[in-house]
C-alpha cells in the first residue's frame, strides 16, 4: 500500500495528528491519591480550550454584562454525561488504597480525554474485564458524548452483548486481518444473507456475526479473503471508494477543526496546573512527611545521645567519634530520602501517558517536585542539625552550625533528586531498589571515610572524586577540624580522621 494520509484535507506533517486524535488504552493509568473531579480538572487545565477558547472568552464577557451567574452543574457537565458525578469526590485508588469502581476507572480515562478540544478517539479494549452491564453504561455514555459534542470514536470490543452492539452506527467486522464488513449496522444482517448466510430467528445479530468470522465454524468453509472480495464487491464499499476518490475540499472543513501547536496553553499555565498538583499531591500524602520527620527526630535523639560531648575530649582519638557522627547523619539523611523511589516510581506510568497525550512536558512534571520537596528536606535538616550539633560538641561558632546545616541540607536535596533519577531510568519498584542500595552502598564506602582514598587502588580512586558523598565528608570534616580548638593537637596517627591530608589540602 502506498500514498499519502491525509485528515480533512491536510497532510500529517502539517498539523499535529497528537492533538488533534487520542489513543485510549484499556489500562487505566492514573494518580491513586487524586479524585475524580481532580483528575478532571487537571486535564482540562493542561489542555485547555484549544480552538474555543476565543469563543469561550465571549461568552464569558458577554454572561458578566448580562449578570448570568453560569451554573455549576452545566460546566460539569462531562461527569454527568459519564456518570461521574456521584464519585466525583472520591479518589480514584489502586490496589492499596480503595477507590472508584472499575467501571468509573474506566469512565475517567475516556473522560481525562474528552474534557479538552480532541473529537477524534481511537479505543482499545475498553470494557475488559467488566461486567456486561457496567460496559454498557460505558458505552452508553460514549454514545451520549458522540451525538451531543459531535465527536467521532472507534471503538475495539470483543464480544460485546446485544444491548451494548445495538448503540453504535457503524461497525467494522475483522478476521484475520482482513476487513469482512464495514458500514452502517443496521445492514450487516443484509451483507451476510447475500453471501449465503442467514442469522437464526433467536439468536442475536452480534452473537451471529461472532460466529460467521470464527475460523474454527463458518470460516473454514468460506475464507476471510472470500468475505473480502465480496465486501468489496458489495454496494457499500463502492460507495465508500466513490467518497474516498474524490479530494478532500480543505474550504468544507474550518481550520479550527484541527490542532497545531502540540501544547494547547502556555508554558507558564502548564506549570501552574503541575504545581497546583504536587501541593495536592503533598497535601494528600501528608502522613508520609509527618512519619519522615517523625524518623528523623527519633534518630537524632538516638545520635546526639549515643556521641554526647561530655564524653568526648577535643583530641586525635575523639577526632575519630565527631567524623564518625558527621558519616552517620550523612547516611540517615540520606536514607530518608528512599521514599522518592516509591513515590515517583507510582507516578510514571501516568507521566509517560500524559506526556504522549501533550498535556505537559517532562520538565513540568519534574520542577514541582523538586521545589516543593527543598522546603521539607530544609526543616529536617534544620531540626537535625538544631537538635545534634551542640549536644554533640562540635564547635561552638555559629557560621559552622549553618555551614554544616547547609551541607547536610544540599547532600539530602541532591539526594532526593538521585533517587527520582534511578526511578525514572529503571522504572520499576525492584530494580529502582537494587540500584539505589548500590549506588548508596558505593559511595559511602569510597567517601574517604570508611577507606581513606589513599588505601584505594589506583583503578578505584576515580570514584572517590565522583560520589558526592566525598564532597560532604571533606566539607563538613574541614567545617569541624578547621576550628581554632583543634589546632592545639599536634599528635595524629595516620589511621585518625580519615587521611586529614586530604582534608586540609582542600
Amino acid at each position: 500500500v502506498s500514498g499519502e494520509v491525509s485528515y480533512n484535507g491536510y497532510k500529517l506533517e502539517e498539523f499535529v495528528p497528537q492533538k488533534t486524535s487520542a489513543y485510549i488504552s484499556q489500562d487505566d493509568l492514573h494518580i491513586p491519591e487524586l479524585t475524580v473531579r481532580e483528575t478532571l480538572d487537571f486535564s482540562a487545565r493542561c489542555q485547555g480550550l484549544g480552538n474555543r477558547q476565543e469563543l469561550m472568552m465571549e461568552v464569558s464577557r458577554r454572561e458578566k454584562e448580562a449578570g448570568i451567574v453560569p451554573d455549576p452543574d452545566i460546566d460539569a457537565y462531562m461527569k454527568q454525561i459519564l456518570g461521574l458525578d456521584i464519585c466525583a469526590g472520591t479518589i480514584v485508588g489502586d490496589a492499596l488504597q480503595r477507590g472508584i469502581s472499575g467501571g468509573q476507572k474506566k469512565r475517567v480515562t475516556t473522560g481525562e480525554i474528552i474534557v479538552g478540544p480532541i473529537k477524534t478517539l481511537f479505543m482499545d479494549e475498553i470494557t475488559n474485564g467488566l461486567d456486561s452491564s457496567t460496559a454498557f453504561q460505558i458505552v452508553s455514555c460514549l454514545q451520549q458524548l458522540v451525538h451531543i459534542t459531535d465527536a467521532t470514536l472507534l471503538v475495539a470490543l470483543l464480544q460485546p452483548s446485544p444491548e451494548t452492539f445495538e448503540l453504535f452506527d457503524d461497525i467494522i467486522l475483522m478476521a484475520e486481518g482482513k476487513i469482512l464488513y464495514h458500514g452502517p449496522r443496521d445492514a450487516v444482517v443484509e451483507f451476510f444473507e447475500s453471501c449465503g448466510f442467514r442469522c437464526p430467528q433467536r439468536k442475536e445479530i452480534v452473537d451471529f456475526l461472532q460466529e460467521a468470522s470464527e475460523i474454527q465454524l463458518q470460516l473454514f468453509f468460506f475464507s476471510p479473503d472470500v468475505f473480502s472480495e465480496k465486501f468489496r464487491a458489495s454496494p457499500l464499499r463502492k460507495r465508500i471508494e466513490e467518497d474516498l476518490s474524490e479530494p478532500y475540499d480543505k474550504s468544507q472543513c474550518h481550520k479550527n477543526a484541527l490542532s497545531f501547536n502540540f501544547y494547547s496553553v502556555s508554558r507558564w499555565e502548564i506549570f501552574r496546573a503541575c504545581m497546583s498538583r504536587e501541593v495536592l499531591l503533598m497535601r494528600r500524602n501528608k502522613y508520609l512527611y509527618i512519619f519522615k520527620f517523625t524518623q528523623v527526630v527519633i534518630i537524632a535523639i538516638v545520635t546526639m545521645t549515643s556521641f554526647l560531648k561530655s564524653g568526648m575530649d577535643i583530641d586525635a582519638l575523639h577526632a575519630n567519634y565527631y567524623l564518625g557522627a558527621i558519616f552517620y547523619a550523612l547516611l540517615i539523611l540520606v536514607l530518608d530520602e528512599f521514599s522518592e523511589l516509591a513515590v515517583t516510581v507510582s507516578r510514571l506510568s501516568s507521566f509517560y501517558k500524559q506526556k504522549t497525550l501533550g498535556f505537559y512536558p517532562p520538565w513540568a512534571f519534574a520542577i514541582p517536585c523538586i521545589i516543593l520537596k527543598i522546603p521539607v528536606s530544609f526543616f529536617q535538616s534544620l531540626v537535625w542539625t538544631s537538635l545534634t550539633y551542640y549536644v554533640i560538641g562540635y564547635s561552638p561558632q555559629v557560621w559552622r552550625f549553618f555551614r554544616q546545616f547547609l551541607m547536610y541540607f544540599t547532600m539530602q536535596v541532591s539526594s532526593a533528586s538521585l533517587f527520582r533519577f534511578l526511578a525514572s531510568v529503571c522504572q520499576t519498584m525492584d530494580s529502582s531498589i537494587a540500584a539505589a542500595t548500590l549506588i548508596i552502598f558505593t559511595k559511602q564506602i569510597v567517601c574517604g571515610f570508611i577507606i581513606p582514598q589513599s588505601s584505594m587502588p589506583s583503578w578505584l580512586r576515580w570514584v572517590f572524586w565522583v560520589s558526592p558523598a566525598t564532597y560532604a565528608t571533606i566539607g563538613l570534616s574541614g567545617n569541624e577540624l578547621h576550628a581554632p580548638r583543634w589546632q592545639r593537637v599536634r599528635v595524629m596517627t595516620s589511621l585518625s580522621l580519615i587521611n586529614l591530608t586530604i582534608i586540609f589540602s582542600n
